[in-house]
């Protein structure tokens, strides 16, 4: 994998993760508000529940990470295990980012 290749590819993990959590519990909220739910605490509820959620699918599922972490780590190829980890770490920060947020949007504070 190229440079340029892994960087995007870090940069769509990060993303991805932003967008599952920011896009499901603004949804989320969305449908609390018809169902006379109060909006704002079901969408910190999900932004905390999806996290786990964004992180598989920004990372296309972790059976594959996992098997990649073994493939490299039993064939010696340490470099590659990096890039797994770097994947793994965009896509908690993008998870992460997107939780702050909402939290931000909720309690009003920038």
């Amino acid at each position: 994998m190229s440079a340029g290749e892994f960087w995007s590819t870090s940069v769509l993990n990060f993303c991805i993760a932003l967008g599952v959590v920011l896009g499901g519990s603004t949804m989320g909220g969305v449908g609390a508000f018809f169902t006379n739910q109060p909006p704002l605490y079901v969408m910190d509820n999900l932004a905390d529940q999806l996290k786990i959620w964004a992180l598989v699918a920004a990372l296309g599922g972790t059976f594959d990470t996992i098997k990649s972490f073994e493939l490299h780590i039993l064939g010696g190829e340490l470099d590659q295990v990096f890039q797994q980890l770097i994947f793994i770490l965009s896509a908690f920060f993008g998870a992460h980012v997107g939780t702050t947020l909402v939290r931000w949007l909720i309690n009003g504070e920038w």
